[in-house]
């Protein structure tokens, strides 16, 4: 299936300028949003307790924080509807006085007499926990990053690398602005979208990165800009159907999937939309940017084949005794 039938190259490269451009500037206003209104980290960095209170009809908030405020333990929380009117969480900063004490039960003994309620959920993490915790999620996106560019580099060669982490940081950056604007809670289910977000959008590129392999060694085509053009509008048609199809799957997460994948739909919305932008519009011309050379790279490739098939006749002749 296409969805856009090659004629002829599409000339990306003609608003490469005006796509790096717009780029710089959404990673530098997600710098800004990042700095000045911070992240909000969940319990699972920050540490404290989550319980999940259902009642069987609207929650009565104002009397809950009136009947919460009369314990020490529940000094400080916040309450807020959680997807619906009849569902509330209560945020404890910290995690509990004592082990002993079973903080599900202490709540249902303060909120008795506001109806009819059920506590669903109680999670519970330490502050050095929630700590240790940042620090893993901040290393796995690290070495992620490191390994894609390990691999790119062998795979390709450094500018390919490069490129495409850099490519990342962007997707990256975008998508933490985005978490830090609607101040969505940072816990360990946007760490797994933020990974998520680095494959899909490495696939993407690489694809890309591919085809333009593929088509220096296919023409004889002198220009860098050229080679990017057709192998972008090459792969247009599979990048933009795989992005469909993912959008229309996380928008149904987004709107049916409940409050408590809410962050992590929406991390990944905005991830895809960002990745599927700079698979197209960064990735590639970052390539150019960084000096990409095509005689260069066809004399590299030229002499790994010649390599192989010496590797190749070497072992044909060891394997019929003439060596």
């Amino acid at each position: 299936m296409e969805l856009f039938r090659y004629s002829k190259p599409i000339p990306l490269m003609a608003k490469s300028k005006l796509a790096m451009g717009i780029s710089v500037f959404m990673v530098i206003a997600s710098l800004v949003i990042i700095f000045t209104k911070g992240l909000n980290f969940g319990i699972d960095f920050a540490g404290g307790t989550i319980i999940q209170v259902k009642y069987e009809g609207a929650a009565p908030i104002d009397t809950m924080r009136q009947k919460l405020s009369g314990n020490r333990m529940f000094e400080g929380s916040s309450i807020n509807e959680f997807g619906s009117p009849d569902e509330v969480v209560i945020r404890l900063k910290n995690s509990s006085e004592s082990v002993t004490r079973d903080i599900g039960d202490v709540t249902r003994e303060q909120l008795s007499g506001t109806g009819t309620f059920e506590i669903r959920r109680v999670d519970i993490v330490g502050a050095k926990v929630g700590s240790e915790l940042r620090e893993k999620g901040i290393m796995a996106l690290t070495f992620a990053i490191i390994g894609i560019l390990l691999y790119v580099s062998f795979r390709f060669e450094w500018r390919f690398a490069v490129a495409s982490v850099l490519a990342l940081a962007h997707d990256l950056t975008i998508a933490v602005g985005a978490i830090s604007l609607f101040q969505l809670d940072v816990n360990l289910d946007v760490i797994a979208a933020l990974l998520t977000i680095l494959g899909y959008s490495i696939n993407d590129t690489i694809i890309v990165f591919d085809r333009i392999r593929e088509e220096v060694t296919a023409s004889q085509v002198a220009s860098v800009n050229e080679i990017i053009d057709d192998s972008v509008t090459r792969t247009l048609s599979r990048t933009v159907l795989t992005s469909l199809t993912v959008f229309i799957v996380l928008v149904t997460l987004f709107a049916f999937g409940g409050e408590i994948i809410h962050t992590f739909a929406t991390t990944l919305l905005v991830g895809v939309v960002v990745g599927t932008y700079s698979s197209i519009f960064v990735a590639s011309p970052l390539l150019e940017m960084l000096g990409f050379n095509l005689k260069n790279y066809r004399a590299k490739l030229s002499e790994k084949a010649a390599r192989e098939i010496e590797k190749e006749k070497m072992r044909a002749q060891f394997e019929q005794g003439i060596v």
